[in-house]
């Protein structure tokens, strides 16, 4: 016997423990608690020989299950669970090596390995958290170092893509095949000085919404803009002769609209040259002869102000322009069935902006101009290098790609090195590629039958209560945490500022392992955001051994200890050693 029941409040139980012990450590041990019913319960705290014991579940024909509906009596017989059943409360009874993985052992009870049923985890969102240096890295490494180590079946068909945002993953994964030659890892790097493949997306599998994240749109009315580019740069892009037509339809009902505008003589001249100076065509612009009976002069001579302060070719002006008018054309959005380029993406959106009509209103020009400043600084960058795609490829071929190594074996880990860019990029891009993926699983005629597993570094950077859903309706983190299960597409957010992460999506993750954690507004919010987390569960948070974490959710039957062993080979994930660079011997100084 542990001890006497000597008082139950809602789901603690207090036991005046005796001396007999055989345990000198207790804290956080299971006991059972038996009357006509076997209830679990974990020692929580120790005051003054009081033991308290928080109430988990119950023993139903040899198996633990979590909860706990009838409390035990005061007559009920207390004693320490054994370490042979134990393991069915905290650890994985018959394993399989198909269905099973151990990530760690746990630090109350000797030698018994922690896990979970892969289904269980994998096939839910989860979340990893903890401060710097607390082991997040080492501990995702390590998971999946074992996931990818065992010794007869392999996850051969698995695709976790990891956007890896320090580049710390490279060293972990990259030697996987020596130990086990059918498992292949790629990497993708954002080092554009780098002999490693370069991040290159197709422009053309870009709809309205990637590119208007791409140039920070923030207004719907900046939605239409870029909707008009799109639809422009599908004839931008390929048939010449129906360009040179669409250009000068365009500039000349821009042109029209100007001398209608009711402007003085000497706006609608200057709006005039302004449009004719910055989009013209060999057969529109400023030198372009207008005939008339006798004589022939350029347009720009047309456009001079007589003495009384107006425009005498007026009519001329309006005759002439209606000349280039057409309607024999429809203007569709790209279905990613051709090849553009930002040039030409560049051409079109400075084309649609005139048809836009940015001259006669400040407010579209201010908005319009903003798109235009930002794409034009894109295809000025280093940046267009991610998005200057060598050849047209559609988007099944494309993801194909992603998921082939360099062997032409299937690769089955996928790692985005985007340490190279600035954050918001990075954002953009890691959006991206998330918003291909779900949409090429949403259409797949199998629902389901190929999971994509997609991994976050530092997602707090990405995953953030954003304007994404003012401006298009959604936001992708949300909309995969939300749907992404039904198509295979899965989430895992691995952060060391949880409270900084989008509320929707933190509250879609069914697993969690937590590391040490600090700060008490993450703290606060994981304990405001996470279902079922106790009071006890984050006490513990700040007094965490690095390498340890606490696991809980639909994975794990109760929140339990984990320590992890160190991942083999280790992410570049250390500390500066900063008395190794700082300290030299005196006669090398």
């Amino acid at each position: 016997m542990f001890g006497k029941i000597i008082g139950i409040d809602n789901n603690l139980v207090l036991v005046e423990m005796n001396h007999s012990n055989q345990y000198k450590d207790i804290m956080n041990r299971h006991v059972y608690l038996i009357d006509d019913r076997t209830v679990v319960g974990e020692i929580s705290d120790i005051k003054n020989n009081v033991a308290y014991i928080m109430l988990l579940g119950e023993m139903i024909n040899q198996k633990f299950v979590f909860g706990v509906i009838k409390k035990p009596s005061f007559q009920s017989k207390v004693s320490f669970v054994s370490d042979k059943d134990v393991e069915k409360i905290i650890g994985v009874t018959d394993y399989h090596e198909e269905t099973d993985l151990y990530i760690g052992t746990s630090p109350i009870y000797e030698n018994i390995p922690i896990g979970f049923h892969i289904n269980d985890f994998f096939n839910s969102h989860f979340a990893i958290f903890g401060s710097t240096g607390a082991g997040k890295s080492c501990g995702v490494a390590r998971i999946i170092q074992n996931l990818f180590s065992k010794k007869v079946q392999i996850p051969y068909r698995a695709s976790l893509f990891i956007f890896d945002a320090y580049g710390e993953y490279h060293s972990a994964f990259h030697d996987l095949y020596k130990t086990v030659p059918e498992i292949a890892f790629k990497a993708y790097t954002t080092d554009i000085h780098s002999q490693d493949e370069l991040i290159k997306i197709p422009l053309w599998l870009l709809g309205v919404d990637d590119i208007a994240l791409l140039l920070g749109a923030e207004k719907h009315s900046q939605l239409v803009m870029i909707e008009k580019a799109l639809k422009l740069v599908t004839v931008f892009a390929r048939e010449e002769q129906m360009v040179l037509k669409i250009k000068n339809d365009i500039i000349a009902r821009a042109i029209l609209d100007i001398l209608s505008s009711g402007g003085t003589s000497a706006q609608i001249r200057d709006q005039i040259f302004s449009v004719l100076s910055h989009y013209n065509t060999k057969e529109l612009n400023l030198e372009t002869p207008v005939f008339q009976p006798g004589y022939t002069r350029p347009l720009k001579q047309c456009l001079n102000i007589d003495a009384s302060g107006k425009i005498r070719e007026m009519e001329l002006i309006v005759d002439f322009m209606e000349k280039f008018l057409t309607e024999d054309y429809e203007l569709t959005l790209p279905d990613g069935s051709f090849l553009y380029t930002l040039k030409d993406l560049q051409d079109a959106f400075d084309f649609a902006l005139i048809s836009e009509g940015i001259f006669s209103s400040e407010k579209i020009y201010d908005e319009a101009n903003i798109l235009k400043v930002r794409l034009h600084a894109l295809v000025a960058s280093d940046d267009r290098f991610y998005f200057d795609y060598p050849e047209y490829i559609d988007r099944t071929s494309y993801i194909k790609k992603l998921l082939t190594a360099s062997n032409g074996r299937k690769a089955q880990i996928i790692n985005f090195d985007i340490n190279y860019i600035d954050d918001r990029l990075a954002k953009n891009i890691t959006k991206i590629y998330s918003k291909l993926l779900f949409d090429f699983s949403k259409n797949m005629n199998q629902r389901a039958s190929m999971p994509f597993h997609i991994i976050l570094e530092e997602a707090h950077r990405y995953v953030q209560n954003d304007n994404d859903k003012f401006l298009l309706g959604y936001n992708i983190f949300e909309r995969i945490t939300k749907e992404g299960r039904k198509y295979g597409v899965l989430l895992g957010l691995i952060s060391q500022r949880p409270s900084e992460l989008s509320e929707t999506s933190l509250s879609q993750c069914s697993n969690f392992l937590i590391f040490k954690m600090l700060h008490p507004a993450d703290v606060d919010y994981i304990k405001q955001m996470v279902p079922n987390v106790t009071q006890e569960v984050m006490k513990q948070l700040r007094i965490l051994q690095p390498g340890t974490c606490i696991a809980f959710g639909s994975a794990f039957h109760v929140p339990v200890l984990v320590k992890m062993d160190m991942p083999s080979p280790e992410p570049s994930s250390s500390n500066c050693n900063i008395s190794a660079l700082w300290f030299v011997h005196k006669d090398k100084s």
